[in-house]
């Protein structure tokens, strides 16, 4: 199944991260871009997920510098549209590999694409670990971790269903039952002709 391949690797992506736990470490792909392609990108999406998920930690500190803030917002932005275009580079590949299928006559389409579910996948992902570290956490009461037991459980059985979904939409396309239609996020705020504050400076 697709989502076995992709939850191992987002795996792999976050504790290869957390070997060091910096957001300015050094990024390097295993997979090779041209005889690994899925792979490869499944693994740069995990990443930018993760180092986002850690910008989010830092910004939320109430001691942050402004100066410094502002810095990481930029970054936060910067991650954000990486992120988007992650998701519509895995859609090309989903519409490369079933470009050869013709949907059936009562063909419906999905409420989102495969790769946006492979976005919430890969977040799911980094907050299992996370959750997971606070079960075992040491200094953390034992009411906590019991709590925190209890919240993943449930993400785990949500990573479940969602692999589910994702992977009978995938058959779904395959044979022909569902339609892919991809549109492209049109994000105004980063558009210097689109943001009357970013236009207004020229």
């Amino acid at each position: 199944m697709f989502t076995d391949k992709a939850n191992s690797i987002f795996k792999e992506v976050i504790e290869k991260y957390h070997v060091i736990d910096r957001v300015d470490q050094e990024f390097s792909n295993p997979y090779d871009s041209k005889s690994q392609v899925l792979e490869h990108l499944l693994y740069r999406k995990c990443w930018i997920d993760t180092v986002q998920w850690h910008y989010e930690d830092i910004i939320r500190d109430p001691e942050i510098d402004p100066v410094a803030a502002l810095k990481l917002k930029r970054q936060i932005d910067a991650s954000n549209q990486d992120r988007t275009d992650m998701v519509e580079y895995i859609d090309s590949y989903f519409l490369e590999e079933y470009k050869n299928v013709s949907p059936k006559s009562d063909a419906t389409i999905n409420t989102e694409s495969p790769a946006w579910g492979v976005d919430r996948l890969s977040i799911l992902a980094l907050k299992v670990y996370h959750m997971h570290v606070e079960t075992i956490r040491e200094g953390a009461t034992d009411a906590h971790k019991s709590a925190c037991q209890k919240k993943l459980n449930v993400l785990l059985e949500q990573r479940v269903d969602l692999s589910t979904a994702i992977d009978t939409l995938l058959k779904d396309i395959e044979n022909g039952d569902k339609y892919m239609k991809v549109y492209k996020q049109m994000k105004m705020y980063n558009d210097d002709e689109l943001n009357p504050v970013l236009r207004g400076g020229k």
